[in-house]
């Protein structure tokens, strides 16, 4: 038997050859959205384009995966492995840390302390980086206890941008107001992007970056401006953009990243989530990074 197994939120965004790999267990996030379902498209993104041609009125929403939910995969990956670590989306635009810290409570006494479970404060790209950072650990030989400490402090270090091509998808989920996101149409149509952050585990601006014609640059443009004094020290960077059904952006993002910066690596591009993508909609970007 494996001495430790991994377990992550669907949230996680991680491609499936790293999932595959390294055995990881996938808690699936709920997405109710009926008027979507017998759309066609080959992901929620193509539907919601389709939604928008029809000019149907709906917005998903999401839902945290049930106590149920992780209880199940706990109990799966205990047939492989000693210990777990499970790693969430941030707790505080999610109940899905909560979910996970009841479900402990309910295996045997015996495995209680075998379960170790990390809020990333992040979703996407920034919470993938914590499973990364984990299975990097466990490739050293390091304990579950040594995994979860070390991934608690490697929290603060990961940074996640993200910007709406529409912020109306935003608004109809309630984390920005009807205000904000009129503000931030007319800052998009005059070549000005809002950016938006996840920090301490909160949604918040980031900055505004004028001279953004596309999401792409406006991305660039944040990065570059938090960068600075790291790319003068020649550290290294680790970045992972996740898109919503716009690969030729992320692409794009990628490539004026590492040349931009030499020193940084785009480790994967993927797509969004639902739990992220319904309420960032089609054509939005993610990208987070960290120092390695």
């Amino acid at each position: 038997m494996s001495k430790i197994g991994i377990i992550v939120d669907e949230a996680g965004d991680l491609p499936q050859e790293i999932i595959q790999k390294h055995q990881i267990a996938i808690v699936p996030v709920k997405l109710h959205w009926p008027e979507i379902e017998n759309l066609p498209g080959e992901n929620t993104f193509q539907k919601m384009r389709e939604l928008e041609k029809k000019g149907i009125q709906s917005f998903g929403k999401t839902s945290q995966p049930s106590v149920k939910d992780f209880l199940d995969k706990y109990n799966l990956q205990f047939e492989k492995f000693e210990k777990l670590i499970c790693i969430t989306i941030t707790s505080k635009l999610s109940g899905t840390y909560n979910s996970a810290l009841q479900a402990k409570k309910f295996l045997a006494e015996d495995k209680q302390d075998k379960v170790f479970i990390v809020d990333s404060l992040s979703a996407s790209g920034g919470e993938a980086f914590l499973v990364l950072k984990a299975i990097g650990l466990m490739e050293q030989g390091k304990t579950a206890e040594e995994i979860a400490k070390e991934l608690e402090e490697f929290v603060p270090q990961v940074h996640f941008y993200v910007i709406f091509d529409d912020p109306k998808w935003i608004e109809a989920s309630g984390r920005i107001s009807h205000l904000v996101a009129s503000l931030m149409r007319a800052m998009a149509g005059a070549g000005i992007r809002p950016v938006l952050a996840i920090k301490n585990g909160i949604l918040t601006p980031a900055g505004l970056k004028t001279g953004a014609k596309d999401i792409p640059t406006g991305i660039f443009k944040q990065f570059e401006t938090d960068v600075k004094k790291l790319k003068k020290e020649n550290h290294k960077i680790s970045a992972i953009i996740t898109h919503g059904d716009d690969l030729a952006g992320a692409q794009r993002l990628k490539e004026m990243i590492e040349k931009g910066f030499p020193n940084a690596k785009v480790v994967f591009l993927n797509i969004v989530n639902n739990v992220v993508g319904a309420p960032a909609g089609p054509d939005a970007l993610t990208f987070a990074w960290c120092e390695i």
